[in-house]
């Protein structure tokens, strides 16, 4: 295919398109008529022999392969954009850029707040989007810092994309308050026997301490899957159930939680966090910057632990 026959201004159309899944909504957020926006749907179509939307009663429908084109769009659009914005320098004064980063809600609590002050300080005409993470983005990660810009997460589940360490936690059982083995604290048998609330479990799906744990031929009783750390506390306060935490997030938590953190009874290792990035983002001044404002950010945070080197390991 020649790409210099194709009019780039259909993906704006494409993405505005499968993004509202409405000619009258993608119209107005593109600031055009929408006869004009109709004959750019007919050209997108004869493109690709596709009708992308079909009428269903009242609303419009992606077809397969629109569903297929939504994300794709998305991140050609978002590569189109970086290019032609890319400048010598990058100024955070007069930069509005909006930033991406893909987190769990535990990153969110512990770096959340520090990132967005010192970006308003810094950088005031900027945004920062915090978008959660799930283990479908974890399995496409590569693809998905294409159009984000930073996803963190522990080393261990990426291959192939830079990384920078931020810091280190500990992971930590945490048990109802009346629970009897909050007294006399956890064995491994206790792990085994009592049910478990579990945050990203699945095949591919995991924390390091659970993936440790099963390393050691402990298997755990899931009764509970939840995809978020911060709601964990309210599944355990009143139950048997035990669940994994990091120290750092117990610490936040009010005193009247209604849980307790107890030692792991097993070498669960420590907890790195770390910032993960597309290669291709190497270099990039804003990108470069916002790296290192995250640096900092995880310092003013939580300190600079022993341990933990500060250097971007680009691949």
């Amino acid at each position: 295919m020649n790409i210099a026959s194709l009019d780039l201004n259909l993906l704006v159309s494409l993405d505005a398109l499968l993004q509202q899944r409405s000619v009258t909504r993608a119209a107005a957020q593109m600031g055009l008529s929408q006869p004009a926006l109709s004959a750019s749907l007919a050209r997108l179509r004869r493109h690709f022999d596709d009708e992308l939307l079909t009428r269903v009663g009242n609303e419009y429908r992606l077809t397969p392969l629109a569903v297929q084109l939504k994300e794709l769009a998305r991140i050609a659009l978002s590569g189109v954009e970086r290019v032609f914005t890319a400048q010598p320098e990058f100024d955070p004064a007069s930069s509005t850029r909006e930033f991406t980063l893909l987190v769990s809600d535990y990153v969110t609590a512990i770096l959340g707040d520090t990132v967005a002050a010192l970006l308003a300080e810094e950088a005031p005409h900027t945004s920062l989007r915090l978008s959660t993470h799930s283990p479908a983005v974890v399995d496409r990660a590569e693809q998905a810092l294409l159009s984000a810009d930073l996803l963190f997460l522990p080393p261990g589940f990426l291959t192939g994309l830079s990384r920078r360490d931020l810091y280190r936690d500990e992971w930590v059982c945490v048990v109802a308050a009346d629970n009897p083995v909050a007294d006399v604290g956890l064995t491994v048998e206790d792990l085994e026997t009592l049910p478990w609330v579990a945050t990203y479990h699945g095949p591919t799906a995991s924390t390091p301490a659970a993936r440790q744990m099963r390393m050691l031929g402990i298997e755990p009783r899931v009764q509970v899957v939840n995809e978020n750390f911060l709601t964990v506390p309210t599944l355990i306060a009143g139950s048997d159930r035990i669940a994994l935490l990091q120290r750092r997030l117990v610490d936040q938590l009010p005193l009247n939680a209604g849980i307790r953190a107890l030692p792991v009874p097993f070498d669960a290792g420590p907890l790195i966090e770390s910032m993960w990035w597309h290669p291709v983002y190497d270099d990039d001044p804003e990108h470069a910057y916002l790296r290192d404002l995250v640096a900092r950010a995880a310092e003013l945070a939580v300190g600079r632990p022993e341990g933990i080197d500060l250097v971007d390991e680009g691949q």
